[in-house]
């Protein structure tokens, strides 16, 4: 049996106006259970699917040859597609991975675009999602360049507390572009 209560949860506070054709969208949705170090999304692939994560933790990162960084943790209930990829038919230059087992909800880009022209609320969705997406990369841009890894981490302490209890301090390190051994000397300045 497919859980629905978190997606619908999520729809009920981030978008209550759109309530046309969202009993639609939940029927499209298929149940998809990850093992944790499951690779979820890789660059150089377009986004075929619209996920929802239900539970679990995903990171999305950038690699080259030579590192892997980490741009997002995603632990709470929240939709974690590249929408850039999705809605622009071109390749991402993300990767994802699962940290732990991970449950999703996931419906296929055709089925998806096939309710966009049946409702009006899906286009409403993508618009919103794109300017909250927006909105946070600038954020998330402006703190990396302005701020220094102590006080990004200081920040973690006060806003994200829950990565710093689930996620190994070497991804913290990565997400703050430092060394885990920067990250150890950081934490106890701090403690």
């Amino acid at each position: 049996m497919i859980d629905y209560s978190q997606i619908a949860k999520f729809f009920e506070t981030e978008y209550p106006l759109n309530k046309e054709g969202l009993a639609a969208l939940m029927s499209l949705f298929v149940n998809k259970d990850i093992a944790k170090g499951t690779s979820i999304l890789q660059s150089d692939t377009e986004e075929k699917e619209l996920r929802f994560l239900n539970s679990g933790i995903i990171r999305e990162y950038y690699a080259s040859e030579s590192k892997e960084t980490n741009i997002n943790f995603y632990t709470k209930p929240q939709f974690i597609t590249d929408l850039s990829s999705f809605t622009g038919d071109i390749k991402t230059k993300k990767n994802q991975e699962a940290l732990t087992d991970v449950s999703l909800l996931a419906v296929q880009k055709s089925d998806f675009r096939a309710l966009l022209e049946k409702y009006q609320c899906g286009k409403s969705f993508i618009e919103q999602s794109f300017q909250k997406l927006l909105k946070h990369k600038e954020l998330t841009e402006y703190n990396r360049i302005t701020k220094s890894p102590e006080d990004l981490y200081r920040e973690l302490l006060i806003y994200k507390p829950h990565w710093l209890q689930n996620i190994p301090q070497y991804h913290i390190a990565s997400y703050l572009n430092i060394t885990p051994e920067t990250l150890s000397r950081i934490r106890k300045r701090i403690s």
